[in-house]
């Protein structure tokens, strides 16, 4: 059953073209397989109508999010601080700490620890244990 005050929000095509009409109520049952058949083609018109103005009204939605001022704005939002100043370039850092049961598995000390060395932590040892330059490396001998 077509029902005119549907709560969709596209247009009425059926109002538009004032050649295709249907009935308010329509009982298919004791139709014949040609009148179904024609109201299948009336119906294909009339979805076809629709898709087209949907998808063209979506294409313009579209159109206006992907907009060039929109997205240079977000752009600019994401490099620059709140003040609005552009964050200052740090060096690299080069890692302080290695994991000895997998040396691939470095830290330069900053940031949250990595688990390897809370885990090695909770079993008791220090965080000097772990340098990749130890102290005792470190110190210079003064002639």
């Amino acid at each position: 059953m077509l029902n005119e005050s549907s709560t969709h929000r596209s247009p009425s095509i059926v109002a538009e073209n004032s050649n295709i009409t249907l009935p308010k109520a329509i009982d298919f049952t004791s139709m014949s397989v040609d009148e179904l058949w024609k109201y299948r083609e009336r119906i294909d018109v009339i979805l076809k109508v629709k898709i087209a103005t949907e998808l063209t009204d979506l294409k313009r939605r579209l159109d206006l999010l992907n907009s060039k001022p929109f997205s240079d704005q977000c752009a600019t939002r994401k490099r620059l601080s709140p003040a609005g100043q552009r964050r200052r370039p740090y060096p690299l850092v080069q890692p302080k700490y290695r994991n000895p049961e997998e040396p691939s598995e470095t830290w330069a000390g900053r940031g949250r620890q990595p688990r390897w060395v809370q885990m090695q932590l909770s079993l008791g040892k220090r965080l000097e244990d772990f340098r990749i330059d130890k102290p005792e490396q470190r110190r210079v001998a003064v002639a």
